[in-house]
């Protein structure tokens, strides 16, 4: 992990030693966000998926017209749930080649932020948080944000 370390200290020597520890952390999950969001895109069949959304969307809306009927309801929860299972199964690829380098990487996040302590706070206890948050409640809350514009920029289903 030392060599993987020393990479990562020189890939985001700037980003790091140049913006506070709350700032180069929402930067550098902007970068891993882009990078995961684009390697998403490409391992999967975007048309495919955007079919199977399609579908999955015209079988719910046909679930709210047959709310009385239990037969046609349960016909259509399965159809959906099929349609799902195909959406995870294209979903998986990318997810198994991005797995291991943010495991790798969260590690070296650990390693660099968790000794800045709480990087944004609020002076004030909130329940479950405390008076703020650290470096993986920073990292995660960014990195959604980023990845719904993102994906919203690529058009990616």
């Amino acid at each position: 992990m030392a060599l993987l370390g020393g990479l990562f200290d020189f890939l985001f020597y700037p980003i790091t030693n140049f913006l506070s520890p709350r700032w180069s952390l929402v930067v550098i999950s902007f970068i891993i966000t882009v990078l995961s969001t684009l390697a998403y895109k490409f391992l999967t069949k975007q048309s495919e998926m955007k079919t199977l959304k399609e579908e999955m969307k015209q079988l719910r809306e046909g679930m709210k017209q047959h709310k009385g009927n239990v037969e046609k309801m349960n016909t259509i929860n399965q159809q959906i749930m099929e349609k799902n299972l195909r959406y995870m199964r294209h979903s998986m690829r990318p997810m198994l080649f991005t797995f291991i380098p943010i495991i790798i990487i969260f590690s070296w996040l650990r390693t660099t932020f968790l000794p800045a302590g709480d990087l944004f706070s609020w002076g004030f206890k909130i329940w479950p948080w405390g008076a703020g948050i650290g470096w993986l409640w920073t990292y995660l809350l960014s990195s959604m944000v980023f990845s719904i514009f993102i994906r919203k920029l690529f058009k990616i289903h």
